[in-house]
């Protein structure tokens, strides 16, 4: 009879991590009390993304491959919330007599499209997107390592490469803002619409082809 491999006890890893984790929220708390509401944050985030499997490369991935959208259906519901919230961030700031609008609002072009296509196709390949990456590397999945040298790489060439890219079609490209269009109202409107037709196809999507025999 084959023999079957046990999984090696990993509490003691477990807890050794978190004591050092806790250490370390000391010690970043005697340098800035900030420091160490940062760590303490990104643990509990990193524990809730690794329980949620939460992944932007698996939400665009998973519908091709697998044919499920739950994950992609989880983006839609935080891109729902996060246009709620910050539309009134954005609302009160100007209605405040803010100058400038807050949040990056950034060109569209065919830099958008290029970007898009060329991390699709990488983070594919690599098998999850930077958070993805960072919480499989927590789990000890130490191949991402070099997925993360490879993004680290990716990154310092983009930023070698953005003053001829800002230069030639970024400054040229428009910028869309929907309040402009359709005001404050209509622009939330107007995109939990749109969020939400995605979301019914998406679930239809995911009906279809996870059918129980």
């Amino acid at each position: 009879m084959k023999k079957v491999k046990t999984k090696k006890d990993q509490r003691a890893y477990f807890w050794f991590f978190s004591f050092l984790a806790l250490i370390l929220i000391f010690l970043f708390g005697i340098t800035s009390p900030y420091l160490g509401y940062y760590w303490l944050f990104g643990i509990l985030f990193g524990f809730v993304l690794q329980k949620s499997r939460f992944c932007f490369a698996a939400a665009f991935r998973d519908p091709i491959i697998a044919g499920s959208t739950s994950l992609f259906r989880a983006v839609l519901v935080a891109m729902a919330i996060m246009t709620v919230f910050f539309t009134l961030i954005q609302y009160n700031a100007v209605q405040g007599g803010a100058l400038t609008i807050p949040g990056r609002i950034s060109p569209v072009g065919v830099h958008t499209i290029a970007g898009g296509f060329i991390f699709g196709i990488g983070m594919v390949i690599a098998g999850g997107c930077a958070t993805g990456t960072l919480m499989r590397i927590g789990e000890g999945f130490f191949m991402q390592v070099i997925v993360l040298i490879g993004f680290l790489i990716g990154t310092l060439w983009g930023a070698w490469d953005y003053p001829w890219w800002e230069r030639v079609f970024i400054s040229n490209s428009p910028t869309l803002h929907l309040a402009q269009y359709f005001g404050w109202t209509g622009a939330v409107i107007f995109q939990l619409v749109l969020i939400a037709v995605l979301y019914y196809i998406a679930k239809k999507y995911d009906d279809q082809n996870n059918i129980l025999l």
